[in-house]
C-alpha cells in the first residue's frame, strides 16, 4: 500500500476520489478549495446521500433482482403466480416494482400485470404505494417494516389487507395476505414464497 508523504500528495489522492461524485465535483470547481473544506465535504457526503436513501432501505435487498412465486387462493381459490422486479429510480428517491401475472379472468394469459411505486411521503413521514393493473385499477397504501419484514397495508374491496414479505434469507420471503393486526393474523388468504429468479 502507497504512503503519502505530504499533504499536498493526499489532497490530490482525496481530489481525485471525490471527482466520482458529481455534487461535489462541481461544488469544489465553483469555490476555492482548500484541504480543510475537501475534508469537510468527504465527511458530510455520505451524510447527505444515505439521508436520501435511508427511508428505502427496506427494499434494499430487493432491487435489482427479480422475484417469482405460485401458490393458489384460500379455498382452492384461483392460482396465484408473479414475477416481480424491484429497482430504484429517481435518484434512489423511488422504488419501481413491475410485476407479470395473470392478464385475464379466466388465468389463460400471462404479462405485464402491475406496474408500482413506492415512495417516502415526507410531508406525512410515512411510506406510501401505489399499484396500478392491467385492469385499471389503482391499489394504494402504506409500507411499513418490521425488522427485515415488510408490510404493506391498504383497503381492498371494504377490507383493510396486509401482504407481508417475510423475511426467511436474501433469496427468500414467505409471502403472505390478509387481515394482520397486532402482529398476529386474523384470517389468511394466501401463503406462498418469493423466490430470487435464478
Amino acid at each position: 500500500m502507497k504512503t503519502y508523504n505530504t499533504s499536498e500528495e493526499i489532497f490530490y489522492k482525496l481530489f481525485n476520489y471525490v471527482k466520482s461524485n458529481c455534487f461535489i465535483y462541481c461544488y469544489l470547481l465553483n469555490m476555492k478549495v482548500t484541504f480543510n473544506t475537501l475534508i469537510m465535504l468527504l465527511v458530510i457526503s455520505p451524510c447527505l446521500v444515505n439521508g436520501q436513501q435511508g427511508h428505502l432501505s427496506m427494499f434494499q435487498n430487493l432491487v435489482n433482482k427479480t422475484w417469482v412465486a405460485e401458490g393458489q387462493w384460500e379455498n382452492n381459490g384461483p392460482k396465484f403466480k408473479q414475477e416481480i422486479t424491484f429497482s430504484f429510480d429517481l435518484e434512489n428517491t423511488l422504488v419501481i416494482v413491475d410485476s407479470k401475472g395473470f392478464i385475464n379472468p379466466e388465468q389463460t394469459l400471462y404479462g405485464h400485470r402491475n406496474h408500482g411505486v413506492r415512495q417516502f411521503d415526507a410531508s406525512a413521514n410515512t411510506m406510501r404505494f401505489w399499484e396500478f393493473d392491467v385492469f385499471g385499477n389503482v391499489t394504494q397504501g402504506t409500507v411499513l417494516s418490521e425488522g427485515k419484514n415488510i408490510l404493506y397495508n391498504y383497503t381492498y374491496g371494504g377490507a383493510v389487507l396486509t401482504d407481508m414479505w417475510e423475511y426467511v434469507d436474501d433469496k427468500t420471503y414467505n409471502f403472505k395476505v390478509g387481515t394482520y393486526k397486532d402482529g398476529k393474523w386474523e384470517k389468511m388468504y394466501l401463503n406462498t414464497m418469493f423466490k430470487v429468479k435464478e
